[in-house]
């Protein structure tokens, strides 16, 4: 009486069991399925680890378009300068549209890698992570903070007047001894009559 019984990896076994034996055995490392990065959130205008760092981002975001459209106004307003082309009215509103043309692109471009900058997750990990230390800070209350602003208005006001009376005692001095020739304040003409 004959059996029909096939060996662990015949011809006959499914793929699906193969697959699962091997992996099993270690031969090979199992597949993960990989989603797309538009079905994961990651599409292009995406926002890496959305509601995280929520304000760390708004001031770094305010800070690079504040930087890049005052870089933005200064191509505009100097440009049309340095180029040049003649002093008829032709000249210079063909000069003007450059201006405008330039900063607009530079403004685009800058808004572009500013974004993608952000976005990219080692430096949005970082304002995630500045976001939440930022947090943890203990903060003074109001009442010590307005105590040592005092503190430190009164200590610099000393200070200035410190400076300001050694300067003139000095000044005085090096009028007295020839090396200055008009006196601090300018009320006594020269030394030695001349």
């Amino acid at each position: 009486m004959a059996t029909n019984v096939v060996a662990a990896g015949g011809a006959d076994e499914p793929e699906e069991a193969r697959d699962e034996r091997e992996e099993r055995r270690g031969e090979r490392p199992p597949e993960r399925p990989q989603p797309s990065r538009a079905a994961a959130g990651h599409g292009f205008f995406a926002i890496y680890k959305k509601g995280q760092g929520y304000w760390t981002r708004m001031g770094t975001a305010l800070g690079a378009l504040l930087l890049g459209g005052l870089t933005a106004y200064n191509i505009y307003v100097y440009l049309p300068v340095l180029i040049h082309f003649d002093t008829t009215v032709e000249g210079q509103h063909r000069a003007r549209q450059i201006g405008i043309a330039t900063s607009t692109a530079f403004f685009a471009a800058f808004a572009f890698f500013g974004w993608r900058t952000m976005n990219k997750p080692s430096n949005a990990d970082f304002l995630i992570a500045t976001d939440s230390e930022m947090k943890k800070v203990n903060w003074t209350s109001r009442k010590d903070l307005i105590g040592s602003t005092k503190v430190v208005i009164v200590f610099m006001l000393l200070i200035a007047l410190f400076l300001f009376s050694v300067d003139i005692i000095f000044s005085y001095f090096f009028y007295l001894i020839g090396v200055l020739k008009h006196s601090p304040f300018g009320g006594g003409g020269t030394i030695g009559g001349g």
